[in-house]
């Protein structure tokens, strides 16, 4: 359903709203302001707050939160934002990896939220899956990668963990970050978790793990990136009711994923 009067009226949104691609189906633009259901009520405030602050550079913009006339970042469960003119294009992966790096930079020294432990829901199951030691999934191609994992001791800091779709590119400026989706984990993984998007969705090769391969344990946190989306796949399978197989597109992924992480070993 659509944002109603009173929720457009609280964000200062003066025209219809019109339906968004991307956002899971749920978000929608009206004049200059997006707006989407809020999920975790204490994550968007938090996020917000967070955003509100960072400064934009010459190498990366922020999408701006938009407050409610309370004064709240929220109204009867949405949120908003200010609409960055441009599209996204998850072809343009280095790019993406370089302005989720300046993002990465720029909230460093945010300290970690309390509401990530009480997270649950898909993909917070299945990243808690990728990185524990434990190797609980009988699909084949999951266990094969569970067992190519070791322990790695690497920083870990606030990052965004679903960069490759959502970078907004316009013509003459940085690239804006937009809808932030918040894990504690290696800015690495952050990275792998683009690259996998790349190869698996749209067309990247092993070019791409080669470019990056510098990354700080670069092989392990592409083993735990592509855990993190076929589990997540898995768990959104199993909340439908249905038997779970490995969409295809996975399958030369996870062989370049394990040879990588075999010359590393």
């Amino acid at each position: 359903m659509p944002p109603s009067e009173s929720v457009l009226e609280a964000f200062g949104a003066a025209a219809d709203p019109e339906l968004l691609d991307g956002g899971q189906g749920h978000t929608w633009r009206a004049s200059s302001i997006v707006l989407k259901p809020a999920g975790l009520a204490v994550e968007s405030r938090w996020r917000a707050s967070v955003l509100e602050t960072l400064p934009d550079t010459d190498r990366l913009r922020i999408a701006r939160p938009v407050r409610a006339a309370s004064g709240d970042w929220l109204h009867e469960g949405w949120e908003a934002w200010h609409h960055t003119p441009g599209r996204t294009d998850p072809k343009r992966w280095d790019e993406a990896i370089k302005a989720g790096t300046a993002f990465h930079e720029a909230i460093a020294t945010v300290a970690r939220p309390d509401f990530l432990e009480g997270r649950d829901n898909w993909w917070t199951r299945a990243d808690q899956a990728a990185w524990s030691s434990e190797v609980v999934e009988e699909v084949p191609s999951l266990r094969r990668l569970m067992e190519a994992r070791v322990p790695v001791q690497v920083r870990s800091q606030l990052v965004h963990g679903d960069v490759l779709g959502n970078v907004i590119y316009t013509p003459g400026q940085p690239p804006t970050l937009i809808d932030w989706a918040p894990y504690w984990r290696p800015t690495s993984w952050a990275a792998a978790v683009a690259v996998v998007d790349a190869l698996c969705w749209h067309g990247a090769d092993e070019a791409l793990i080669q470019a990056w391969s510098s990354l700080e344990h670069w092989a392990q946190m592409l083993l735990r990136a592509l855990l993190f989306r076929m589990i997540t796949d898995l768990e959104s399978s199993r909340a439908r009711g249905k038997v779970w197989q490995p969409h295809p597109a996975y399958t030369p992924v996870v062989k370049l994923v394990l040879v990588c992480a075999d010359s590393a070993s």
